[in-house]
């Protein structure tokens, strides 16, 4: 009788130099048994050996694995992983043990000791979803340009200020702080039943992995950004996914001044966001979606589109839908020279909620509750960095 209770699902194209590593780390695997997680390897189009070099290791390998190999014409990043992770939730579903958990990372990565426990413990706690953190693979990090490492850090700074100012202002009592904000293939974890209600991982050539967890917050599946699941992912500029991780840091060495990820936005209008969204949720929760019209009125939401947001059965459908429909929190990212005054501005802005946070503690059971407006935000046009 199995105990099967995982499953990694990893796409690989031409990763002969890096497969091994990987293989050899979830094979140390400690917290589970060797029978109770298996990985599944989705070969695509691979030219390099890399099937060889699999079979090669296979029998020193303590746990149970399937290898699948396809020759896609339209082969990408996101239809690999997709095909991969749907059969690894077959393989669950035919001989699992229970629920089950589906994990992905990548062939280019190296997962700590206890990252499949560390995931499977996440969702048994009641995470439907857990997200770990990457570290980039030390001996390729320090071959990259000096450029890129400033600006990595100036982002790291900024969104971890943005990521606790996020959980101080609109917390959520699955995913408290401390928590980062990373969504990757690279490590994640996901509930078998999470999955398969969602529809599997969304058929995007690149993304798919924010676009899954997206997909969950919509249905108001709880996800947790755990910071204490580390995985070592490859620092390589001749990545295997156009489009992807290694194209964009090409991007940055030729342009240093290119556009910051989307989540980076301009302190004002992230506390825009996050007011709204703390006022959604209350709304959301105590039933009077139909005050809405007046706050989509202030964010340019036409009524039409404000009455069918506050139909919608989920929470997150709300909030992305309100977000999405807002021509006031269109996605503006920061440039690079902007950091560092927005990084003040954010810090700032902590120290005051952490202030509150210490009142409130010093206040006893009763504390000292932040002010939330009633009233409809002003509309006036925020920073736009």
């Amino acid at each position: 009788m199995t105990n099967l209770r995982a499953v990694v699902a990893i796409p690989a194209r031409d990763e002969v130099e890096r497969i091994g590593s990987c293989l050899q780390a979830l094979a140390v695997q400690t917290g589970i048994t060797a029978g109770g997680y298996g990985v599944l390897l989705f070969l695509n189009n691979c030219r390099d050996g890399t099937d060889r070099l699999v079979e090669a290791l296979r029998p020193a390998l303590p746990f149970p694995l399937r290898v699948i190999r396809r020759d896609l014409a339209q082969a990408t990043a996101g239809s690999a992983r997709r095909a991969a992770m749907e059969a690894a939730a077959s393989w669950l579903e035919s001989e699992g043990e229970g629920e089950g958990v589906i994990l992905t990372t990548d062939a280019d990565s190296r997962v700590g000791p206890d990252w499949v426990a560390r995931c499977c413990d996440g969702i048994e706690a009641g995470a439907d979803a857990v997200a770990g953190c990457i570290a980039l693979d030390p001996a390729e990090a320090a071959a990259l340009p000096d450029c890129l490492h400033a600006r990595g850090r100036l982002e790291g700074a900024y969104e971890a200020l943005l990521t606790e100012i996020a959980a101080r202002l609109d917390p959520e009592p699955h995913d408290p702080w401390p928590r980062h904000a990373t969504e990757s293939g690279a490590t994640l974890a996901v509930r078998l039943s999470a999955y398969r209600q969602v529809g599997g991982l969304p058929p995007l050539a690149l993304g798919e992995d924010r676009a899954l967890v997206a997909a969950l917050q919509a249905r108001d599946f709880r996800v947790r950004h755990d910071p204490g699941i580390v995985v070592e992912t490859s620092g390589r500029l001749d990545g295997r996914a156009p489009g992807g991780a290694a194209d964009t840091m090409r991007l940055r060495c030729a342009a240093p001044d290119s556009p910051c990820d989307d989540r980076l936005e301009a302190v004002p209008r992230a506390l825009l966001r996050l007011a709204l969204r703390r006022r959604l949720r209350r709304l959301h929760a105590g039933g009077r979606l139909g005050s809405i019209g007046r706050w989509a009125e202030a964010m340019g939401i036409r009524p039409e589109e404000a009455g069918r947001i506050a139909a919608l059965p989920c929470f997150g459908q709300v909030r992305a839908a309100f977000e999405a429909a807002s021509p006031r929190l269109a996605a503006r990212p920061l440039r690079p020279h902007a950091l560092a005054r927005h990084i003040a501005l954010a810090r700032t802005v902590l120290a005051g909620l952490r202030l509150v946070s210490r009142l409130r503690a010093a206040a006893g059971p009763a504390g000292i509750a932040p002010p939330v407006p009633d009233a409809a935000p002003a509309q006036t046009q925020p920073s736009t960095g």
